[in-house]
């Protein structure tokens, strides 16, 4: 019990207050019109961030652990510092987090907010497709991750958005790093360990892209900011995505 009491002090959701890019480079502005910003209350009274991104005009895909009060989603942005023309800030009407979540291990660590209103397609504001269900990510895939989450863990939370060039990983290696708390039927081992790139704290809830589509969403790290991390697997869970859309 003291081993993995041990463990789990180095292990970090990162959607609470503790995600962001490491190792990556500011983006172009609005060359990821999928992106979105999501601020929130959580259970401390404080505000938090997370990442998420847009996937129906009035639907936004993210972390479960993301979940709060008072919250809202700007699309359209990369400088959230200030009030940017291609910004839309949309309360959330209602978040949805999968039944079967377990904040105690993160499964089934995703959940959609339904907007109160649509989101106007622009040139900043795009939606982003989801993975085949017969299509999967393998170990030496080459994907992308972006987020407004902290850039080293001794770092501030930036401004701009920020990314990231990962490397799927076998699954061995979360299994061996997250044990118990990595399930491989619902979650991509991503980072290759060798090099310094990885999410972080605020980084929670965005995409992990891959082919152009939505492969992964960001779930877990380590509290070092060291790779790989979990990300929840998209695929394993389009049936509810799908039925929660159409019935919500």
């Amino acid at each position: 019990m003291a081993a993995v009491l041990i463990l789990l002090t180095f292990l970090l959701p990162l959607g609470a207050g503790a995600e962001e890019i490491i190792g990556g480079y500011e983006v172009k502005p609005h060359s990821r019109p999928y992106m979105a910003f999501i601020k929130y209350v959580n259970d401390d009274g404080k505000n938090y961030r997370c990442g998420g991104f847009l996937v129906k005009d009035n639907f936004v895909l993210t972390a479960a652990h993301c979940m709060g009060s008072s919250m809202r989603v700007t699309l359209g942005a990369h400088n959230i510092s200030i009030q940017e023309e291609t910004q839309q800030i949309i309360p959330v009407a209602k978040a949805f987090p999968h039944p079967y979540y377990n904040f105690k291990d993160d499964s089934s660590d995703i959940m959609l907010l339904k907007l109160e209103r649509r989101a106007k397609r622009t040139e900043a504001v795009r939606t982003l497709r989801l993975p085949r269900s017969n299509v999967h990510v393998k170990p030496g895939d080459v994907c992308y991750v972006a987020g407004w989450g902290m850039v080293s863990p001794s770092g501030k939370l930036p401004d701009t958005l920020q990314a990231v060039e990962l490397t799927v990983q076998k699954d061995e290696e979360c299994e061996f790093r997250f044990h118990r708390r990595y399930n491989k039927a619902t979650a991509i081992c991503v980072g290759d360990p060798k090099i310094n790139r990885a999410t972080f704290n605020g980084d929670s809830g965005g995409p992990l892209v891959c082919k152009n589509r939505a492969a992964g969403i960001v779930s877990l790290a380590c509290k070092d900011g060291s790779a790989p991390g979990t990300y929840t697997r998209v695929s394993s869970f389009l049936s509810w995505i799908q039925k929660m859309i159409k019935h919500s």
